[in-house]
């Protein structure tokens, strides 16, 4: 098996804004290895958050391609993105992104709907999952009822219940107290341990030191690449 997880050669992305088109990402080369665990940072107005969109198949390049665990995604429809989406990446939001009305349980077993597991299954898949993220005293509390690390818990199981290949963490302690953020990065550290491969999206560094590897950007481009020893 390749052991490259994701590989970006010459990814450029414009937008378009009215008669003007902004270069935002200028020529990004990088290769994430499975297993490893990667901050992503840089200032606002760097690219992170464009590229970040790209790395988990919500947007496509201007140019350049983006191979993701042998596929080559940089061209793909959105539908198949989509589904790439769901098999592929687990994504952890600073606003958690639960649905209100379901239960933690229900939320956690969404992405198993998606994918088409039976019912049995897949809750006994998201109980086996909640449960390893330390909820298993809350899995019928919706999420009103929980703080704000259960809530992130409860967006990490929903994460990891597909088995993806990537974990992708957007500001995911943004929201939370310095307690909570600890405990959240602590199971990101144990999430890695355990095989996952994992990039967090920060720009706190604080939060990257938690990381493997830590990737800059500035102004669209990488301005440093090194091992955080």
């Amino acid at each position: 098996m390749n052991q490259h997880l994701i590989t970006l050669s010459g990814i450029t992305r414009n937008f378009q804004l009215g008669a003007q088109e902004v270069k935002v990402l200028k020529g990004i080369n990088l290769i994430i290895m499975r297993g490893e665990y990667v901050a992503l940072m840089g200032p606002s107005g760097s690219g992170k958050s464009t590229l970040m969109n790209l790395i988990g198949c919500l947007d496509t390049p201007t140019g350049g391609s983006y191979v993701l665990n042998g596929k080559d995604v940089s061209m793909l429809k959105d539908d198949e993105l989509a589904e790439i989406r769901n098999k592929e990446i687990g994504f952890v939001f600073q606003t958690f992104n639960l649905l209100p009305r379901s239960t933690a349980l229900e939320n956690v077993a969404l992405p198993l709907v998606y994918a088409g597991m039976p019912r049995g299954l897949r809750t006994d898949r998201a109980e086996r999952t909640l449960a390893s993220v330390g909820l298993s005293d809350r899995m019928d509390h919706r999420p009103n009822q929980l703080s704000g690390g259960q809530r992130q818990r409860v967006a990490i199981a929903r994460a990891l219940v597909n088995k993806p290949s990537l974990i992708l963490a957007d500001e995911p302690t943004g929201n939370l107290d310095s307690k909570s953020s600890a405990e959240i990065m602590a199971l990101f550290d144990e999430i890695h341990k355990n095989g996952n491969t994992v990039l967090v999206v920060t720009h706190e560094e604080e939060i990257a030191r938690h990381c493997k590897r830590i990737i800059r950007l500035v102004d669209g481009q990488i301005a440093s690449d090194e091992a955080n020893t």
